[in-house]
């Protein structure tokens, strides 16, 4: 799997229906807790219309677009971190992922069971946040016990490790996310805190899920308010959706779409919202190479160094860099092509020490 974004939330609140908007994979959608036991993988190209101008400039025979990988977890309920609802098993996938999306119902429908028997949605994020941060504590306190034992034997990495523990499991049990721990600046705590690969480490956003009429006035929808005050509280970025409809749009072909997303009064999917949320939150960028055989879009983490995102094309770019020939994609597509980008005096050459930036279009010249 690549880079991916757990899609979290109780049951019935959209989850699958959601992904399979996103993935165009048919995860079973059903009005009863979990329907999804297995999670489901779908590879989602990041929307991105300067990619898509350099597709159209060079018609190339072949295009890689930025991906995401998304993971539809099954619902969790109270009790799922001992267990309860396959519990245990969801969480596991929780932790393979790098960041969570979670999705929180701000709708009322009495068709759509909820499983608490009301619609509230900061009662939903706090049994959600609950039973990640009780699964964290279940890991702290195993990691601390053997760390315990292995202290004894005067084992000064273990004592660390025991400390570090100690203080985590303490924040764990005030409820709070270990994403907020102070572990310290030194490399042994950081690998100790590291190697736990606890779930509420991982950066997160919340999602939610309306109907089609509360998408013409979401500033005001008292549920979506709720949640957006808590997103602002906590400094994390939120979005909203109708997953229903959403789905409705991935089913039409591609010349449709826009009549019927001008017909609900939305400009383009609010699942792009999400697919670039998620991929900022992993603090990524995108670089280019663009010609007539192929358009590629390269991911990277900010603050790559060009010898670096080389290396993402191939090891050899990387071990031996020259230099790379740099043109933001802007100029590209304004100026019409590379020669242009030259004449204009807009083509740089960036040597070991830069800084590729998001949107570069980049020739890497290297000899090995």
């Amino acid at each position: 799997m690549g880079l991916s974004v757990g899609i979290v939330g109780l049951p019935n609140v959209g989850k699958s229906t959601l992904f399979n908007a996103l993935s165009s994979k048919q995860a079973e959608a059903a009005n009863y807790a979990f329907c999804t036991i297995d999670p489901n993988v779908g590879v989602v190209p990041v929307p991105d219309k300067r990619f898509d101008g350099l597709v159209k400039h060079f018609q190339p025979k072949k295009i890689v677009a930025a991906t995401v990988d998304f993971v539809d977890i099954a619902g969790l309920v109270k009790g799922a971190s001992k267990g309860e609802g396959k519990g245990n098993a969801f969480l596991s996938h929780i932790r393979d992922a790098d960041a969570i999306a979670h999705v929180v119902r701000c709708f009322e429908d009495e068709n759509i069971v909820h499983v608490d028997g009301r619609v509230d949605p900061i009662a939903d994020i706090e049994t959600i946040e609950t039973e990640l941060v009780l699964k964290d504590l279940e890991t702290v306190q195993k990691r601390l016990d053997k760390a315990q034992r292995a202290a004894k034997g005067n084992n000064a990495l273990e004592k660390k490790a025991a400390a570090v523990c100690e203080a985590l499991a303490a924040h764990l049990d005030e409820g709070k996310p270990a994403i907020g721990f102070d572990v310290g600046e030194g490399e042994d705590e950081q690998r100790i805190l590291h190697d736990m690969f606890l779930i509420t480490r991982k950066p997160s956003f919340f999602v939610c899920n309306v109907q089609e009429e509360q998408l013409g006035d979401l500033e005001n929808d008292p549920l979506v308010g709720k949640v957006r005050a808590l997103a602002e509280e906590r400094g994390v970025p939120m979005t909203c959706i109708s997953a229903a409809i959403e789905a409705e749009i991935m089913q039409l072909p591609e010349e449709e779409r826009a009549d019927f997303l001008e017909s609900v009064g939305l400009e383009e999917p609010g699942l792009h919202g999400v697919i670039q949320t998620g991929y900022r939150m992993l603090n990524l960028i995108t670089f280019f190479t663009a010609g007539d055989p192929e358009v590629h879009a390269w991911t990277i983490a900010e603050g790559t160094k060009a010898p670096q995102a080389a290396g993402k094309i191939h090891t050899d770019f990387e071990r031996g860099f020259i230099r790379a020939e740099v043109m933001s994609v802007g100029d590209m597509l304004e100026l019409g092509s590379e020669k242009a980008v030259k004449e204009a005096g807009k083509m740089r050459l960036e040597g070991k020490e830069y800084v590729v930036q998001d949107g570069d279009v980049v020739h890497f010249r290297f000899n090995v």
